[in-house]
């Protein structure tokens, strides 16, 4: 039976996989969104901080200094592979009632790439132990992190897991975190590349994309900061979690900045929909109306 830790202290192993990247002088086109890795001096004086990510205007003001490049830790590059042999490709038609569209590796895909990643998607979804162990090793010269996901249910765990294993050192593990399922990671191959396996289950699946992945990548970046920002507010409703394990409910924002807790729960729909996240601890079960939640705010208010 696998190994049952919190959700801090599952971040915390993460991490340690997720080492900042090595720096390097990318031409000022490629540097635009990379993170600076050390001080840009002019005068003496701090023009562009180490770990700001480089945005258009300051291309310009290094571009204005003579420079046509800048110290950076670049885009981590991040290998995305789906696994299971239920899984179809959208567009294509489900043949039997197993049969489930593949949805996780296009959002994982996107997500990475709105953290700040190079996302390298791999279009072939193997069925068998050889099949996924060769499309690893080959993606293995072009990524900094590897993710992987199966089918729902964590019916294709097995395979994963197995074929991670066969090339690195892995550690499974089950988060204690509600709508959540398996974990493994380690580092995999001759340069010890990050790897990752996700629950196939979507909405699992997006949860560890936002507290575990998220920050890796952050992490690999440079950045001070891999948090979420997060809010003490009071509940005008009741947020019920389950028993014994950190929930993160869906909910939305109204016009009034009132909280609104979204229905199904176990919907897709509610990662589309949520622009929040409530947090319940596994000490509790419950956030009666009038108590104050944590919240975690998933969309940046605009100016």
């Amino acid at each position: 039976m696998e190994e049952t830790v919190s959700v801090a202290q599952m971040y915390e192993r993460l991490l340690e996989l997720a080492q900042p990247l090595t720096p390097l002088d990318l031409p000022l086109l490629d540097a635009h969104g990379a993170t600076m890795a050390s001080d840009l001096l002019v005068d003496e004086q701090v023009v562009i901080k180490s770990a700001t990510k480089i945005n258009s205007t300051q291309i310009a003001l290094a571009a204005s200094l003579g420079l046509d490049r800048l110290p950076c830790r670049p885009h981590p590059r991040v290998v995305i592979i789906s696994a299971g042999d239920d899984l179809v490709e959208p567009g294509s038609k489900l043949a039997t009632s197993e049969d489930e569209f593949e949805s996780n590796s296009w959002f994982l895909t996107t997500f990475v790439k709105e953290i700040g990643a190079h996302a390298f998607r791999v279009h072939t979804i193997p069925e068998t132990q050889e099949e996924l162990k060769i499309i690893v090793e080959d993606q293995l010269v072009r990524a900094d992190l590897i993710v992987i996901s199966g089918e729902s249910h964590d019916e294709s765990f097995d395979l994963i897991n197995s074929v991670i294993t066969s090339l690195g050192e892995i550690e499974t593990v089950r988060p204690n975190l509600a709508e959540s399922g398996k974990h493994s990671f380690g580092l995999i191959g001759p340069d010890k590349t990050p790897v990752l396996a996700l629950p196939g289950e979507p909405i699992g699946n997006y949860l560890s994309a936002e507290l575990f992945l998220r920050p890796m990548i952050l992490k690999m970046l440079g950045y001070r900061s891999i948090y979420r920002t997060s809010k003490k507010i009071k509940l005008n409703i009741d947020a019920i979690g389950s028993a014994g394990e950190a929930n993160y409910l869906r909910a939305k924002f109204g016009e009034n900045k009132e909280l609104t807790i979204l229905p199904e729960q176990k919907s897709i729909a509610t990662i589309s929909t949520a622009d929040c996240l409530i947090y319940i601890s596994e000490k509790v079960e419950k956030i009666e109306k009038g108590e104050s939640a944590e919240v975690i705010i998933l969309i940046e208010e605009s100016a």
